[in-house]
């Protein structure tokens, strides 16, 4: 076990800022890149700053400026960065064996092994089937295959706003744009349970989930009755850390068992201990059919993974489900050590604590500002809606760039989606530092709402 001393910083040290970001060795070197590199995300658009290292849970920039982080490189370095164990883990691997295809290695051999320890379920239903990869996308697309292997049936039912991957099958899951072209046949979209934006323009609990049972009609008059699976993010990601109310999982796995479709838990983001638990879908007490792994299951090092009920798991091999880069032994190496550091330093206890006490802070701070709707989350997967009106609840995607540019600019590496304010710090992390990352972004919504002429 590694005490956490290697990753304390003084929070009176940082953010340290020595060159107003972003600076000019980042802007030079960005230029640089971006005559070839094209389809930069929102978060590099609008803050270009470009980052040397990480260690813990600070990241330095070329121009020496060191700033906290609250995004965990994109949900993924929830462990912080660098942790000792696992770059260790990796080092120790590149160094004996970098690939072998689908061979199995002695490392991969134990994680599968600790996979099955740590997945929900039993008997029949426990999560003892697996296929490793290099990308949360390509696993998202092994399930869709999967649960038309296992069905017979061929059409797919996931929710408003949802994000589940880039690749066709993946895409078709979610919102599309023009330049997205035709949703594939037999994919279909259902209302999310989003109470803040219900709609139904229904109440809960009082509405008694009717996005769930609306579901019934999508079957019934947009479907042909062949769906094989429904699939979902047990907390949104992109959208905006939008949690589902309680009973609103539940009910989807009963509608699922009595229609016989499987359902397909995408955790991609909210896996290993990101929400308090080491998944998601335990925080109620749920146990999918399919499941998704990814980003902070390696820290860093790009594997995830498909892992499938013991009822359903031959079907595993009718679908051509290896790949060339899964499950090389580095990957295994990092996912091992990854899981370790959850077991032997509480991670799970660690962010659910952190959580609470960050999300009490961001529900004062909604009482105070006249721009946030609402502060939502679970464990380290936190959001903050912000709106024109909190009457009309209009969104305010001018604000949310705003202030998630000025935070930035005072040292605070983060995350944007238009009008809601995305955090994912390190599950590490000190209270104070974290608390610190607030009052940070909280200056940057007083500046915002003076700018855009808000009376404080």
């Amino acid at each position: 076990m590694y005490d956490r001393d290697w990753a304390r910083v003084d929070v009176n040290s940082v953010p340290r800022l020595i060159t107003p970001p972003p600076g000019p060795k980042s802007n030079e070197m960005h230029e640089r890149a971006a005559r070839y590199m094209k389809g930069y995300s929102s978060q590099v658009r609008l803050f270009p700053v470009v980052f040397q290292s990480g260690k813990g849970c600070t990241l330095t920039d070329v121009d020496g400026n060191v700033y906290i982080d609250f995004s965990s490189g994109i949900y993924v370095t929830g462990l912080g960065h660098c942790h000792p164990k696992v770059t260790e883990a990796v080092q120790r691997a590149a160094g004996d064996l970098m690939n072998a295809h689908d061979y199995t290695t002695p490392i991969k051999m134990q994680l599968l092994e600790k996979l099955v320890e740590i997945t929900p379920g039993e008997g029949k239903k426990k999560l003892t089937g697996m296929q490793l990869y290099d990308s949360g996308t390509t696993a998202v697309e092994a399930g869709l295959r999967v649960m038309r292997a296992a069905t017979g049936k061929f059409e797919f039912i996931s929710f408003h706003r949802d994000f589940h991957g880039k690749t066709m099958g993946a895409v078709g899951l979610a919102r599309l744009d023009a330049s997205q072209g035709l949703r594939p046949p037999g994919f279909f979209l259902a209302p999310r349970g989003y109470c803040y934006r219900c709609e139904f323009r229904q109440t809960y609990p009082q509405c008694d989930l009717l996005c769930v049972d609306f579901i019934r009609t999508i079957i019934k008059e947009e479907t042909s009755g062949r769906v094989a699976g429904i699939v979902l993010e047990p907390i949104q990601g992109w959208a905006g850390s939008v949690v589902p109310p309680d009973g609103w999982i539940q009910r989807i796995r009963r509608l699922c068992d009595e229609y016989g479709i499987l359902l397909m838990a995408d955790e991609v983001l909210t896996c290993m201990a990101r929400t308090g638990k080491m998944f998601a879908m335990q925080n109620w007490d749920t146990v999918p059919d399919v499941t998704t792994l990814g980003k902070g299951f390696g820290n860093g090092f790009p594997v995830t993974a498909m892992l499938v009920s013991d009822e359903h798991k031959e079907v595993i091999e009718k679908i051509s489900a290896s790949t060339s880069y899964g499950g090389n032994p580095m990957a295994c190496a990092a996912a091992l050590a990854s899981i370790e550091v959850i077991e032997e330093e509480d991670i799970c206890g660690r962010a659910a604590h952190l959580g609470d006490i960050l999300l009490r802070e961001m529900q004062a701070m909604a009482g105070r500002h006249p721009i946030i709707g609402e502060a939502r989350g679970v464990g380290c997967l936190l959001g903050l809606e912000l709106v024109k009106d909190k009457a009309t609840r209009e969104p305010f995607d001018k604000a949310g760039q705003l202030v998630y540019q000025k935070a930035f600019r005072k040292g605070l590496a983060w995350i944007p989606a238009g009008h809601i304010l995305r955090m994912s710090p390190p599950m590490i992390m000190e209270d104070d530092l974290a608390l610190k990352g607030l009052a940070i972004i909280e200056e940057a919504i007083y500046e915002t709402e003076r700018e855009l002429g808000y009376a404080i």
